[in-house]
């Protein structure tokens, strides 16, 4: 199966508190359905220093949502994502709208 998306991929998200944003996917954790995107869901961490000399304080970064509240974007758009085998055997994936290769 190939995966709808990928790190790297700029997505949207389709639902919640951050409806409507664009991002980069950061990370992926197919286990659990969770995706980080870059600047969406993000919160604040209070860090406490753990070696001498280490800073602690208010750190902001991205949380993880669920993989199902995004969709990639091809051509500025949300679009669904299919599956194609080429001629020589290799799976990639295609843009339900434009057709184009991802």
């Amino acid at each position: 199966m190939v995966a709808r998306v990928r790190t790297n991929d700029t997505v949207m998200v389709i639902s919640g508190k951050d409806k409507g944003k664009k991002g980069i996917v950061l990370e992926i954790v197919p286990e659990k359905n969770l995706v980080r995107v870059k600047d969406v869901a993000v919160v604040t961490r209070h860090v406490k220093a753990r070696r001498q000399g280490e800073a602690s304080g208010i750190k902001k970064e991205e949380g993880f949502i669920c993989l199902s509240k995004v969709m990639p974007v091809c051509d500025g758009v949300p679009t669904r994502v299919n599956s194609k085998v080429l001629e020589d055997g290799k799976k990639v994936r295609i843009s339900n709208k434009s057709k184009a290769q991802f």
